[in-house]
């Protein structure tokens, strides 16, 4: 996912789909300690969309502020 398609999105929108990435890095985070996990690179590509997600919020927060 690209900032630009995140920043296209409602501040409702991101945190439904930060809600979902976390749930899935949780079972991600599983599936790699039980050696069930097929594409390790999946693990990364989650957490910086999470990351690019929390990063694009906090800008919002502080404009509005």
């Amino acid at each position: 996912m690209k900032a630009a398609d995140v920043r296209a999105k409602t501040v409702d929108e991101l945190k439904t789909q930060l809600g979902e990435l976390q749930k899935e890095a949780f079972n991600l985070r599983f599936q790699r300690a039980s050696g069930q996990l097929e594409n390790t690179a999946r693990v990364r590509q989650v957490r910086r969309d999470i990351a690019r997600i929390k990063t694009i919020l906090g800008e919002r927060e502080r404009a509005s502020a």
